[in-house]
């Protein structure tokens, strides 16, 4: 059986360098365009044909070595990005170490030949037999960026509106990109960057390529859309056509099918589960996927869904002694993933198999020599019943095609002829039950367009009530926007409102027309602090401020200490005015920093709203007096220290 899927019906490009080097001078290319049945030949220029793949649109454009198209990996990364959606880069050579394309060719029939536009060909015709690798350097998640359109300006009195306008309809074009993706049923993920009144931008990472994305790139206004594809780490390849290996099958019939397939060697290759597909629609997911050499369920006895599945492949059938308990299908794969507990039997199946063949499986791989597939060995052996032996005999001894045939005796079909027929009948069976579904889905058909139209309208009416809505909560949060805005602005101008009396009060005392208040003008202002407290001088200092050089009224001077007496000195005060007794401390402080304090009873003061004002000739006694015992005091200080010398000295004891 032929390991390949059926041949692409696509347009082909099959490309050789003609002439120059892509790394040097401007190449020449040979071009073979074939479609499945007729070739054109022409020779064209490196852009001739990149602008003749963006209007054809190849399904593939194949080459013995991409890197005649690309002289690096940026480049060649560069030309992947600028290709058709619909076409694929191919390397018909191999993956990371390409065979000559001469061997390559003649494993797989295809003219050869060394002249350019025969190797054209010769790429051409394997690529769509899907021999080679398709050369991606993208990845299936796309990112889709709305951000503004424009800049948001350098200022003027319209800026803010300017600008929340922009950032409001990046809002809106970033919902209507998501309420798309929504409905095309696509996997996203969104990010959002706030602004001003709106989104500065949004970005949606898809898990899809662009071409499945129904949003186009575009810039209009205030908004712009880009799309970029995500980049793989490097270049990769994928093979065009999956090779349809030997597997390992585990069955879970019921009202949902499901069923695991594994390799050879255990691993987990694929898995499916569904509640609509019939056994013909499962077995051909089987036979896209492999050709089943064990196909097993987690029962005992093998049910007769199971056992139809077996019959189909003429594979070897595995079955428990005795069904299998939960907890040991658990067991046995909690290392692989599934989707449901059927997916899980059905892995539980395939894998306790695997486990019962294992060993005879490594038998026969010990005893396959080399270049003989150990998979079809494994298949005659365990489910064709030969020994390795006959299986080995029958594969190496193959019957010449050129064997004339004795007498007019029908000669006996080959293996393979005998596979051929068994497929061909087993295909017209599939074929009469596809005619009996194709009727029940065009009746289905009809049905469903009636509900999609139904669903249509649904779905219109739904999205204007939506977007009624969503205007109707825009201007709640526009209104509740404003009304903060407006008692912001009202406590802020009562705020205003007291600062300007309290200034308008120090003015009065600072300048020469304070007539309103005393008839001379022997007076200096007096700046009351209610508390000798950290909280009343920093109160002070918000209300009117204390400046250098005014005059401190303390209404209650009791219970200050050092750092509530180095607050009031680092205002330099001209003198401190006192109503109570001063602590030790502060009293030091202050006469430390030289800030003469004195009785308030010993100054006249006369009190206007927060402040106060007196004479300036009993300020002016007062700091003299200060200063007087403050001489004094430095005098007092001077003698106390010269005792407590002596006495030192003394009592040290030195004669």
């Amino acid at each position: 059986m032929n390991a390949r899927t059926s041949v692409l019906d696509s347009l082909v490009y099959g490309v050789d360098v003609q002439s120059g080097d892509i790394r040097g001078d401007a190449p020449s290319y040979a071009l073979v365009t074939f479609d499945g049945e007729t070739l054109e030949r022409d020779v064209v220029s490196h852009r001739k044909l990149r602008r003749l793949i963006d209007a054809e649109g190849p399904a593939l454009v194949a080459t013995d070595n991409m890197y005649e198209l690309a002289e690096d990996k940026d480049a060649l990364v560069h030309f992947l990005r600028a290709l058709p959606a619909e076409t694929t880069l191919v390397q018909v050579t191999g993956a990371e170490r390409p065979e000559p394309l001469s061997r390559v060719a003649s494993r797989h029939g295809v003219p050869y030949g060394k002249d350019p536009m025969k190797e054209a060909e010769a790429a051409a015709r394997l690529a769509a037999a899907n021999v080679g690798y398709a050369v991606r350097a993208f990845a299936d998640t796309t990112t889709v960026k709305v951000s503004r359109g424009r800049s948001t300006g350098k200022g003027g009195w319209s800026e803010d509106r300017f600008t929340r306008r922009i950032h409001g309809n990046v809002k809106r074009r970033a919902r209507e990109v998501e309420s798309t993706l929504k409905e095309a049923k696509l996997e996203y993920e969104m990010e959002v960057k706030e602004k001003y009144g709106g989104y500065g931008n949004a970005v949606f990472t898809v898990e899809a390529p662009p071409q499945d994305i129904p949003v186009s790139r575009n810039r209009s206004g205030d908004t712009r859309v880009e799309i970029e594809q995500e980049r793989r780490d490097g270049v990769e390849f994928e093979p065009l056509a999956k090779r349809r290996d030997h597997v390992i099958v585990g069955i879970d019939p019921g009202t949902t099918t499901a069923a695991a397939i594994l390799d050879l060697d255990g691993n987990v290759l694929d898995t499916l589960s569904t509640r609509t597909a019939d056994t013909a629609e499962v077995i051909e997911w089987l036979v896209e996927r492999g050709r089943p050499v064990v196909v097993a369920a987690d029962v005992h006895p093998m049910p007769e869904t199971v056992e139809k599945f077996r019959r189909s492949f003429d594979a070897a059938g595995w079955a428990p002694d005795r069904d299998l308990p939960v907890d040991d299908k658990l067991q046995r794969t909690e290392d692989v993933a599934y989707e449901n507990d059927h997916e899980r039997d059905a892995l539980a199946a395939a894998l306790y198999a695997f486990d019962a063949h294992e060993d005879q499986f490594e038998r026969i791989t010990r005893k396959t020599p080399a270049g003989v597939e150990r998979g079809e060995v494994i298949a005659r052996v365990v489910a064709g019943g030969l020994s390795v032996e006959a299986a080995l005999r029958k594969l190496t001894d193959e019957p010449e095609e050129n064997e004339e045939e004795s007498g007019h005796e029908p000669r006996e079909l080959t293996e393979e002829e005998k596979r051929i027929r068994d497929l061909e009948a087993r295909v017209d069976r599939l074929q009469d039950h596809a005619d009996d579904l194709k009727d029940d889905l065009d009746a289905k058909d009809d049905e469903i367009e009636e509900m999609e139209a139904e669903l249509t309208d649904a779905r219109r009416e739904e999205r204007r009530e939506a977007r009624r809505d969503r205007e109707v909560t825009r201007l709640r949060r526009e209104n509740d926007r404003l009304e903060r805005e407006r008692d912001e602005a009202r406590e802020e101008a009562e705020e205003l409102e007291g600062k300007l009396d309290r200034l308008k009060a120090l003015w009065k005392l600072d300048h020469d027309n304070f007539a309103d208040v005393a008839e001379g003008r022997d007076l200096v202002p007096v700046k009351v602090v209610e508390q000798f407290t950290k909280s009343a001088i920093e109160h002070a200092q918000e209300s009117f401020g204390l400046a250098a050089g005014d005059v401190v009224l303390l209404r209650d001077a009791s219970g200050a200490g050092r750092a509530t007496a180095e607050l009031l000195a680092e205002t330099e005060p001209r003198a401190v005015l006192r109503t109570g007794g001063l602590s030790d401390v502060a009293d030091e402080v202050l006469f430390e920093h030289e800030i003469p304090v004195g009785p308030a009873d010993d100054v006249g003061t006369q009190e206007v709203d927060e402040l106060a004002v007196a004479r300036e000739s009993d300020v002016e006694a007062l700091i003299d007096d200060w200063h007087d015992r403050a001489v004094e005091r430095e005098r007092q200080q001077t003698v106390d220290m010269v005792d407590e010398i002596i006495s030192e000295h003394r009592a040290s004891g030195v004669e």
